[in-house]
């Protein structure tokens, strides 16, 4: 923190280094998908941009648990705010049930979760259910960069 490097510039190698280490989570749910027998894409270009969907999603919580960081300044208050906040989004989102049985208040909360958006391009690139691939990439996006401008506003007060 005390490099003259910009904010934005560590938020990001953070972020980076967190999408290397989603591709192993990727790769190995991927082998164990062939062994079961799920049938996937064989198509190499949906495969890619399963890792790109993968490493925007992992870069954005990346960035909220840095954001977190930067307001409540304890390792130990980190971690159970962090399961407070990243629980609700995976149960909000639609990587259990459809959009369309949830109640129209989780819908809600699903339709500007990060996560939904993920689960829709994953699900649209490697088992080929409709998604508009444009709006998932586009919302994944728009999370990163929000994500690392918060986290590089909030990352000085780690410093102090």
């Amino acid at each position: 923190l005390v490099t003259p490097t910009p904010r934005s510039a560590l938020i990001l190698g953070k972020a980076f280094s967190a999408s290397i280490r989603a591709f192993a989570q990727v790769v190995v749910v991927l082998v164990v998908c062939v062994l079961i027998g799920v049938g996937l894409t064989s198509n190499p270009l949906d495969i890619l941009g399963s890792f790109v969907a993968v490493a925007l999603g992992s870069a954005f919580f990346a960035c909220l648990s840095m954001s977190i960081a930067g307001l409540v300044l304890r390792r130990d208050r980190l971690m159970g705010i962090g399961q407070m906040i990243t629980m609700p989004l995976f149960f909000a989102s639609n990587a259990l049930y459809p959009v369309a049985v949830m109640p129209a208040w989780v819908r809600a909360i699903s339709k500007v979760n990060p996560l939904s958006y993920e689960v829709s391009a994953l699900r649209g690139l490697l088992i080929g259910t409709p998604a508009n691939l444009w709006l998932d990439f586009g919302v994944l996006l728009v999370a990163v960069t929000i994500g690392v401008t918060v986290a590089a506003s909030l990352i000085d007060r780690l410093a102090r």
